[in-house]
């Protein structure tokens, strides 16, 4: 009823292939539903089909525009396709739409055809997470998983069983946040190569809050070899400087200005990196003109990195 009343009258073959069933299980069903006093007709031949007949609809939902537009963007999202639910967004959006006033119903769709998400970062091919619903589905019924996961450092993939606690979306990444072996531990679901689930029960604290978790494992994650540098950087490459550096400072911080010196006019610009890796790569970015001023033990592995580049490539 909810497909009819959304898509007028359709082809058996078409309601059967939605409904995962036979076209015999459609008709049988159109006529159960007639004999239950529902005005819907079955048609046969060219341009025939199942519908019901015309200005027939169930109770609206009484949803607002506004409530049916924030609803059914959710059918614009990746994140529910990646974790294995995307036809059952799509057919419970399809149930809704079929309640929805008209009006709701066409805001919601002109909302949709002006809109566009991608929740990859710039620079950044999308990750592939092809374990995602098999980790979903661990963290869900609260079992333990095995995990086959590839490290970073080129090292051969270990196996390890965890016990999850749930899974994280960010910026287009996802993490699992588990424990092994009682500690904490936070791995990215895109170096999972392999994810079984046992038939054992996850250990988990009574009073897990997913969300502090997180925040707890993120912030160890951005502090724990961060580096707050000042430089002088060439005024015609302030703004290209502010823009590369934003996607490698802190969560929560942005390059400040500091005065200028006297007899410098360079612009100078205080900022918190997430690594000193990435802030020594991000001054050989520009050479000569950006001069890191502090802190001085990172101006010496600066140095020691532009030697041993230019001993390669001289």
């Amino acid at each position: 009823m909810h497909l009819l009343q959304r898509h007028g009258t359709t082809p058996a073959a078409r309601l059967a292939e939605l409904l995962e069933v036979s076209e015999r299980t459609v008709l049988r069903d159109v006529e159960a539903l007639s004999a239950a006093g529902v005005p819907v007709f079955a048609q046969r031949g060219r341009g025939g089909g199942c519908g019901l007949v015309e200005g027939y609809r169930t109770d609206v939902s009484g949803l607002t525009v506004g409530e049916a537009q924030a609803l059914f963007l959710w059918g614009t999202r990746d994140t529910t396709a990646e974790l294995g639910l995307g036809p059952e967004l799509g057919n419970a959006l399809a149930k809704l739409a079929a309640t929805a006033p008209t009006d709701a119903m066409q805001q919601a769709d002109a909302l949709a055809s002006v809109l566009v998400v991608d929740r990859r970062r710039w620079f950044a091919a999308a990750e592939e997470v092809p374990v995602l619903p098999v980790l979903r589905d661990a963290a869900t019924r609260a079992r333990r998983v095995r995990l086959r996961y590839a490290a970073s450092d080129g090292q051969p993939p270990a196996v390890r069983t965890v016990d999850p606690y749930g899974l994280v979306e960010n910026a287009g990444r996802w993490y699992l946040l588990a424990a092994h072996r009682g500690q904490r531990r936070t791995y990215r679901v895109s170096r999972v190569l392999e994810a079984t689930v046992l038939d054992e029960p996850a250990r988990r604290p009574a009073d897990l809050d997913l969300a502090h978790e997180w925040e707890q494992s993120r912030r160890a994650l951005e502090v724990g070899d961060a580096v707050t540098l000042e430089v002088a950087v060439d005024a015609a490459q302030v703004e290209l400087f502010h823009r590369l550096a934003s996607f490698q400072v802190v969560a929560g911080t942005t390059p400040e200005r500091l005065p200028e010196v006297a007899g410098d006019p360079r612009p100078r610009v205080r900022l918190t990196m997430r690594a000193r890796r990435q802030a020594v790569g991000l001054l050989l970015t520009f050479g000569g003109e950006a001069e890191l001023l502090a802190p001085a033990d990172l101006r010496d592995e600066l140095v020691a990195r532009a030697g041993a580049a230019l001993a390669v490539h001289a």
